[in-house]
């Protein structure tokens, strides 16, 4: 069902944060057709920084697959390490029945994206190793999103497509871009750049005032509403 969801440009879907297995059935009773398994809000909930302080076994995944019917999309930062932790992770988040996970090319301690200026991102051949070993554990078992920090992280347009197709060739099944601009222009001059190779994941925390029919007109596959459940709690 999150792959329908995910990996399809012909309709907009839009998958809600959930921290634990209340805002899971929360987000379920509200109508959402599919759960974002926040990194961040998850990190709030046990008093952390949404700094990798918060270990993989700590996602409490398992509490939120098992609170609704929904397909769970995890927040998997940069897969907590090497090629080999990122495998270790797909794996347990296999067993743990989500049914996709999200890898940032953020370098390990990662940073929250809207902290500080111009972070340092991974090398691309390493975060492509990392996805490929994620793919090879998992197969299509699990909607594999690749997140490109290019964007939010002051490296400008051309390092987003530059990532995005070595992301692509590794495996991923979508692409999330990531911005911190008020406005949705940089997005949306993304999705015209890359064509829709692949399909593109959006998080508009900062450009929120965007109307949903230019994401629409834009072709994007989902809208994630990343952190609304921590923010109500």
């Amino acid at each position: 069902m999150l792959r329908a969801q995910v990996c399809s440009s012909s309709e907009l879907s839009f998958l809600m944060e959930a921290h634990d297995g209340l805002s899971a059935a929360i987000a379920e009773r509200a109508g959402f057709k599919g759960l974002w398994a926040s990194g961040l809000s998850i990190a709030c909930s046990l008093g952390y920084r949404d700094a990798n302080e918060a270990s993989w076994s700590q996602l409490v995944v398992e509490r939120i697959v098992d609170s609704t019917e929904l397909p769970v999309l995890v927040d998997g930062d940069g897969g907590f390490g090497n090629f080999n932790n990122a495998r270790l992770l797909a794996r347990k988040l296999r067993q743990r029945g989500a049914a996709g996970v999200a890898l940032e090319d953020s370098c390990f301690p990662k940073m929250n994206s809207l902290v500080g200026d111009r972070h340092p991102l991974a090398d691309i051949d390493e975060f492509s190793g990392r996805l490929r070993a994620m793919k090879d554990t998992v197969a299509d078992d699990l909607v594999l999103v690749a997140r490109i920090e290019a964007l939010i992280g002051g490296h400008g347009m051309d390092e987003a497509i530059l990532r995005a197709h070595a992301y692509a060739d590794a495996g991923a099944d979508a692409i999330l871009i990531h911005s911190r601009k008020s406005a949705a222009d940089e997005i949306l001059s993304f999705a015209r750049a890359w064509r829709n190779r692949l399909p593109v994941v959006i998080v508009p925390t900062k450009y929120y005032r965007t109307p949903v029919s230019a994401y629409r007109n834009a072709r994007i596959s989902t809208v994630i509403w990343a952190n609304h459940s921590m923010r109500v709690a």
